[in-house]
């Protein structure tokens, strides 16, 4: 810094600063994750993309030995990992107790390997934590559905540390916004709302 006016120097270090602060004032927060296997993940974005809180929901796949997995791999129940989706989410608008709840809500918790009209292990359910909170929370949501008598059987539903998640091919994005019409009769032919209703009552949401 020989020969530059100290005045002009502090000048440029407080021009810097102000300028990273601004840049990082433009950032937007990219939230807390959370991530949920409850097969088909097409069916799974719309009722968390409907939560306040939850700024993004990714499908794609986890729990696998698989690196970078396509559809065709993961259909075929050869790599171990199962259709998820990953929500990214705002801790002070929606907490994650509040995930979990609408997440067994809207799965049956009562059988493996499958969900619905979608058969393998492909289709299992799991809750895949991030940290010890959310091992904590998910263990307890567990235990408080097993004992409060509403299902005959044992839940089948893993709880798991989180591994690697790869987001599915573009066109799965978003699905049921970009093909309304084959994404309606996809989920109603599965019988997916007649079984949450059995499990669930007439209201599936908390």
């Amino acid at each position: 810094m020989r020969g530059i006016n100290p005045l002009l120097g502090s000048l440029l270090v407080m021009s810097v600063v102000a300028g990273a602060a601004m840049l990082a004032a433009e950032e937007p927060p990219t939230g807390a994750v959370a991530t949920f296997a409850g097969g088909c993940f097409w069916c799974m974005e719309p009722v968390f993309d409907a939560l306040d809180g939850v700024l993004s929901t990714t499908s794609g796949y986890t729990g696998g030995t698989l690196r970078n997995p396509t559809y065709e791999e993961v259909s075929s129940g050869s790599t171990g990992h199962t259709e998820a989706i990953q929500i990214r989410y705002d801790p002070a608008r929606v907490s994650y107790e509040r995930l979990l709840d609408v997440y067994w809500r809207n799965i049956d918790p009562t059988v493996e390997n499958r969900q619905f009209c979608d058969r393998g292990t492909q289709y299992r359910t799991a809750v895949f934590y991030h940290d010890e909170p959310q091992r904590l929370a998910a263990e307890k949501s567990r235990t408080e559905l097993d004992s409060s008598g509403a299902f005959a059987v044992a839940i089948a539903t893993d709880i798991v540390a989180a591994g690697p998640f790869y987001p599915a091919e573009d066109y799965h994005q978003d699905y049921y916004r970009k093909n309304p019409v084959r994404y309606q009769r996809y989920h109603d032919a599965c019988g997916r709302d007649e079984r949450l209703e059995e499990l669930w009552g007439p209201s599936s949401q908390p």
